[in-house]
């Protein structure tokens, strides 16, 4: 049984309060329309290049296919936390109920960890392309590319169900105030009655395992293409093999920088704001971004773009 000690007396609500982005009304009506506009544009963003890669029968190949996924990974994952976030400015309580919050702790770590896999896939593609050009086409099939997506959404989501269902059966007691914009495990486990290092000790560990094999096996990809690229006898030959992955090696460092920065290092209860900045940004501006890293550093994605535009 779940039980609170609520701080506000006037509240019997059971769940959780969010603190988010405390400030004056002002501000959080200010942040609730730059928020807004922020989640708009990541929507759109990611929804051109859903529509480019479909429309265009040029972008009918295993990279922009696995692309066109990611994109449509990018909006669930924006979505699980920022809606959220938006109702949390305009709400005088800032409450989540407990099966919200767990919810949105599932998915939006799920939705993660879909996105690591894909990443990693996403290198290996680029490693067929230009280490084993002749065999690529024999090799990433569409058959394969729909193995791996399939695979991607289907690990992302079996990762981290048992420890999120475990955490949900502890006894939460004390303060029902969470420091942060969205449920996440280091201050939902604060909150439970007693500690538990078995299971902050098997998160760290699953957690570590779902960063660190998609990153190593990113990195072992990319040094093989590297070595591959710098064979290349021609400069125009190794500036279009760099133009093909540097969009995707540039998200990669955005977003396995800021999560390891957030999941990966030390922390204590003062860097509380540093850690909803980290978590903003890995959250919402990378995919409000993606969409312009690829499309400005591609020029049939950019050429796809602009046939939507003028249709």
């Amino acid at each position: 049984m779940k039980t609170f000690s609520s701080p506000i007396n006037s509240s019997t609500t059971t769940g959780f309060i969010l603190l988010g982005f405390p400030c004056p009304r002002e501000g959080q009506i200010l942040l609730f329309v730059l928020f807004s506009i922020v989640y708009l544009l990541t929507l759109m963003g990611n929804t051109s290049i859903i529509f480019a890669v479909c429309w265009d029968q040029r972008l009918h190949t295993p990279m922009y296919l696995l692309l066109a996924n990611f994109s449509f990974l990018e909006i669930w994952y924006v979505t699980s936390t920022v809606p959220n976030m938006l109702a949390n400015f305009l709400s005088d309580t800032k409450v989540i109920s407990f099966s919200g919050c767990f919810l949105q702790f599932y998915f939006f770590f799920s939705l993660g960890s879909t996105e690591c896999l894909f990443l990693a896939v996403m290198a290996f593609d680029r490693y067929l392309a230009i280490c084993r050009p002749l065999h690529y086409p024999a090799l990433m099939t569409g058959r394969l590319c729909n193995i791996l997506v399939i695979s991607c959404w289907v690990l992302g989501f079996l990762w981290f169900p048992v420890p999120i269902i475990i955490i949900s059966q502890m006894s939460f007691c004390g303060s029902r105030i969470i420091d942060h914009f969205l449920c996440d495990p280091g201050p939902l486990l604060a909150l439970t009655c007693s500690r538990a290092p078995l299971m902050e000790v098997f998160w760290t560990i699953i957690t570590s395992l779902i960063l660190f094999i998609p990153f190593l096996f990113i990195m072992g990809s990319y040094t093989l293409v590297l070595r591959a690229v710098f064979r290349v006898p021609s400069r125009d030959g190794q500036k279009k093999a760099f133009s093909t992955c540097g969009s995707h090696l540039t998200v990669v460092l955005l977003f396995y920088g800021s999560v390891m920065i957030m999941y990966l290092s030390p922390t204590s209860e003062h860097e509380a704001g540093m850690q909803k900045l980290v978590t903003l940004f890995y959250s919402v501006v990378t995919p409000l971004i993606n969409p312009v890293i690829y499309s400005l550093r591609n020029k049939d994605m950019k050429h796809a773009l602009q046939k939507i535009l003028r249709t």
